[in-house]
């Protein structure tokens, strides 16, 4: 007992001893190399002027559920995140570096085993026997210059950066969702639109066809008529393959076929809802995207094996040792005088390893560069991505509105044309153009407003939010 106990002494020092020396590096400070704000002017629609920079609450504390006022797409977007595979995939990355880092934590602390064997030998007509019961460490490295401690450090922030990872792809998942939501209602509008057009200058065919039977209207008027109807049915067809390529898609994203009654009817009333922004935002909100903080948690992992890589050129001192019985009798494996021990300290020390350990150190090196540029850069995009989003909230609010004028203007002089024409004082050429004219301008108004509301579900993802269900 007093030998275990001298081992058992001799081990905890060993641990203490490991937890001395640390060679990583100081971590190098980041130089994305942007603004401190958005470089948008305080009219922008959706910013707030004069507000202060802290008042709103930020996108990335609120909850897809908060965000998004649809009913059916917040149904269709919690079934995706239970069932889609990519997603799924992602889930069970975190999983696997969660397991990794246990591995290598593992290594920090002593692995005690217990071992019980027997031995049979026969010569010349004699067996001897002979049975051992032991307790023991094996090979357990003392971390003198901190390589263990560095490795499980890595390991731990890659654990970390999966998990970022994971959020990350759940974020883009309920963006995609939602886009995808949002186009297969626009398609649908489009395709309401198409049909009713094409009702109706079918009716106007046959009236203007009735009208050059009597020699009311030449040919021509005849065939431009012609060429109006053929272009919405056209196009009808057009966007009926667009809604079933939507759903589609749609049911990939889902992971299973979608119910019919959860599917868009209208593309009337916006489906998202997003605080409005102070022109001071600053741009220090980047750091809480999932894939900005991944990258830091990279550079930090690839900055903790350049301190393994340099106590790799330091000695190493592993121990071995252990404590048990050995006797020729089972029964009395355990009596006194049967206690034996051993303990046998191994010492490495690197010599000539043909350059190995320099070309490992300098591998690391440019490992943790590499890092560094990756997370300025994931800074600099996630930048440019919210000032375009915020540019595109002024633009398309300008678009909308001049278009819904210029629908609104189409439908009077539209209305106006058909009555002159029915009067006798305007051609059949003016009525079909303001005809085009009006069914273009509907067209574009829908394509937009689907801009307009695509573009706050982007702006929500770029700003960090999407990644938690409720609001905190």
């Amino acid at each position: 007992m007093r030998n275990l106990a001298r081992i058992g002494w001799l081990l905890t020092v060993a641990m203490v001893v490991s937890a001395c020396g640390m060679l990583e590096p100081r971590l190098p400070e980041a130089a994305p190399a942007i603004a401190a704000e958005w470089p948008l002017p305080p009219t922008t629609p959706g910013v707030t002027p004069g507000a202060a920079a802290q008042a709103p609450q930020a996108a990335a504390d609120i909850g897809w559920r908060e965000f998004f006022t649809d009913p059916k797409l917040e149904e269709l977007i919690a079934q995706a995140l239970a069932n889609n595979r990519d997603l799924r995939v992602a889930v069970l990355n975190v999983e696997r570096a969660r397991a990794q880092y246990r591995i290598q934590r593992a290594d920090r602390v002593p692995s005690i085993e217990a071992t019980g064997a027997m031995y049979r030998a026969g010569s010349d007509g004699r067996t001897t026997e002979s049975f051992s019961a032991s307790v023991g460490v094996t090979d357990f490295e003392l971390d003198l210059f901190g390589r263990v401690r560095n490795l499980s450090e890595s390991a731990l922030q890659r654990y970390f950066a999966q998990e970022e990872t994971r959020r990350s792809a759940q974020l883009s998942l309920i963006a995609e969702v939602a886009n995808v939501y949002l186009t297969l209602a626009a398609d649908q509008e489009q395709l309401r639109l198409a049909r009713a057009t094409l009702a109706t200058r079918e009716q106007s065919y046959a009236i203007t066809g009735k009208r050059h039977d009597l020699g009311a209207v030449s040919g021509l008027d005849l065939a431009q008529s012609r060429t109006l109807v053929e272009g919405a049915r056209a196009d009808a067809a057009r966007y009926a393959g667009q809604v079933a390529q939507d759903s589609n898609a749609l049911n990939l994203l889902i992971g299973a076929p979608v119910d019919p009654q959860r599917l868009p009817t209208g593309f009337a009333d916006p489906v998202t809802g997003l605080a409005a922004l102070p022109a001071g935002l600053p741009s220090e909100v980047l750091l809480r995207r999932p894939d900005v903080l991944a990258a830091e948690h990279v550079l930090r992992a690839t900055n903790a094996n350049i301190g393994a890589a340099r106590a790799a050129f330091f000695p190493s001192i592993s121990l071995t040792g252990s404590v048990g019985s050995v006797s020729t009798e089972l029964s009395g494996l355990f009596d006194g005088g049967t206690q034996v021990w051993s303990f046998t300290p191994q010492v490495h020390v690197p010599i000539f390893e043909g350059g190995r350990l320099r070309a490992n150190l300098q591998m690391t090196q440019a490992d943790r560069d590499i890092a560094l540029a990756q997370y300025e850069k994931s800074i600099q995009q996630g930048f440019r991505e919210v000032a375009d989003a915020l540019a595109l909230t002024a633009t398309l609010a300008e678009q909308r509105t001049a278009l819904q004028a210029l629908v609104d203007a189409a439908l009077r002089g539209e209305a106006l044309t058909q009555a002159r024409f029915e009067a006798g004082r305007d051609s059949y050429l003016l009525r079909l153009e303001s005809q085009r004219t009006l069914y273009v301008a509907e067209q574009a108004l829908i394509s937009t407003r689907l801009a307009e509301q695509s573009n706050r579900v982007t702006l929500y993802k770029v700003l960090g939010g999407g990644w938690q269900e409720g609001t905190p």
